[in-house]
């Protein structure tokens, strides 16, 4: 079992461009981040700091293109500022609602918690990667994004909105609301 423990943070924009950073604190890698960006075109990129990495995220995932790129960020209590050469980004949260039980087991994540993850938020807690492994994401705290500014290239992309319409990177999106959420990622 492959786990991977940190945040996932995503929104969707104006210009149509959703935007996905994961900041791994803890991973068979060690500490990393990777970018998951869906354009307004559907093309699907993939940021990651080196080729292992993405060879890794992209055996998991669907991407049209992977990008090997430094990812630099700073980290506030509740925001994180990030950004390589394409991209540059401000995402801010507010209050997190922590889950009452942070130990469960992971039948527990793939049955009552799939059903209220995807009645609330559009979005699953268990299914197959791409190369056909089993993948948990269990959530410890959720909050909803208070503010998002991103430019890609230099243009603003507007006002943040819904993760919408889905980007389709694997089994699951990120929830529909712009959200920041603390979680285990469990791969077998």
């Amino acid at each position: 079992m492959e786990i991977f423990e940190g945040r996932i943070t995503s929104c969707g924009f104006d210009s149509g461009d959703r935007i996905v950073i994961g900041i791994w604190d803890e991973s068979p890698f060690g500490s990393f981040s990777d970018i998951m960006w869906a354009k307004p075109n559907g093309e699907k990129i993939l940021i990651a700091p080196n080729k292992k990495i993405g060879d890794y995220i992209n055996s998991l995932y669907d991407f049209d293109e992977i990008k090997i790129d430094d990812i630099n960020i700073e980290k506030g209590r509740k925001q994180i500022t990030f950004n390589t050469s394409d991209i540059e980004c401000k995402f801010e949260w507010g209050v997190e609602i922590p889950f009452l039980i942070k130990k469960r087991p992971l039948w527990f994540v793939s049955t009552v918690e799939y059903f209220f993850g995807w009645l609330m938020f559009r979005t699953k807690t268990h299914g197959r990667t791409k190369n056909g492994r089993r993948e948990w994401y269990v959530v410890d705290k959720i909050s909803r994004l208070k503010n998002a500014e991103a430019k890609i290239s230099g243009n603003k992309l507007g006002k943040y909105t819904n993760f919408y319409p889905k980007a389709n990177f694997g089994f699951s999106d990120p929830p529909s609301m712009p959200a920041s959420v603390q979680v285990r990622s469990h791969i077998e």
